[in-house]
């Protein structure tokens, strides 16, 4: 896909879902003390999920503006802290290994909680995870996994000798990230020929798999494509990308008890396979994520 219609598809999901809202995602500033900033990151699960909570808000009465596609965590953390966006999406692994790159991995749920909290800015807080996870991932095209016998049995570490031969796509923080290519050298000791800077799993990622550009490729585990072109995700036997649920990160002022609820109740119902069909309808079947989060809310009880 070329440059020009990745941006096209990047305004369109950010245009047809999260209400609409087509402002600056990287303004400062949040609502106006009675509005519940809904953010997102820059892929489309993280919009999906952004609209998911923010309907669920709205079903309560609460006021909500979104700001969707805003960038990696590197940058919504930070308008997180500063109250600029009050709820987003996160997955918990993930920004364990942000907050404490070096940290020992925890082997629970309520472990990886635990230590977030214990990094994270003390203007921030966790709601309940949810059972969802959508892990970072090893990924291989169809014809590097024939090439080199790899199949859904194997692991990482099965790809140490064929990853000098290999190119590796993903986002640009990918290279320097724990949970990234520091993590892939210093547990598996897989060294790439090169990386090639793409996107978060998105369009960019998949077409350059799909046309075997790279090799090799951080996708998200939720990612229908992974199915649809045959793609083949290697085992991660050594917890490097850890847990993933998706769980609600929220500035402790912004949003009020009835709001608490609300997110608490979507994380009690959104699990691993309804993420998944949810994906596929947005990614797949090009529905509005607005209208596939106003539709799952409805049919959960939610809405």
């Amino acid at each position: 896909m070329s440059a020009v219609a990745f941006a096209a598809m990047a305004a369109l999901l950010a245009g047809c879902g999260s209400g609409g809202d087509t402002s600056d995602p990287l303004a400062e500033g949040g609502g106006d003390g009675d509005t519940v900033v809904v953010g997102s990151n820059n892929f489309a699960e993280s919009i999906l999920l952004a609209d998911i909570y923010g309907e669920a808000l709205k079903a309560k009465d609460i006021k909500v503006t979104y700001k969707p596609n805003i960038g990696s965590r590197e940058t919504t953390y930070g308008l997180m802290k500063n109250g600029s966006v009050t709820v987003l999406p996160e997955y918990n692994g993930s920004l364990l290994a942000y907050l404490d790159a070096k940290g020992t991995p925890p082997k629970t749920v309520a472990e990886t909680t635990t230590a977030i909290e214990a990094k994270l800015d003390p203007k921030l807080t966790l709601l309940e995870p949810s059972s969802a996870q959508n892990k970072d991932s090893v990924t291989v095209n169809a014809e590097t996994a024939k090439k080199y016998g790899l199949t859904a049995q194997s692991s990482i570490a099965d790809l140490k000798d064929a990853a000098p031969d290999l190119v590796f796509g993903g986002s640009p923080e990918f290279q320097t990230r724990q949970q990234g290519l520091v993590g892939l050298k210093s547990l598996y000791g897989l060294e790439f020929k090169s990386f090639k800077a793409l996107d978060a799993g998105g369009p960019l990622t998949q077409t350059a798999l799909k046309k075997n550009t790279v090799q090799a490729a951080d996708v998200f585990t939720t990612d229908p494509t992974i199915a649809q072109e045959k793609f083949v995700v290697l085992k991660d036997t050594k917890n490097l990308f850890g847990f993933q649920n998706v769980q609600p990160l929220v500035h402790k002022d912004g949003l009020p008890q009835k709001g608490v609820d609300a997110l608490n109740a979507v994380s009690a119902k959104l699990d691993t396979k309804t993420l998944l069909d949810l994906d596929a309808q947005v990614q797949l079947e090009k529905k509005d994520p607005l209208d596939v989060a106003r539709t799952w809310l409805k049919s959960a009880g939610l809405g």
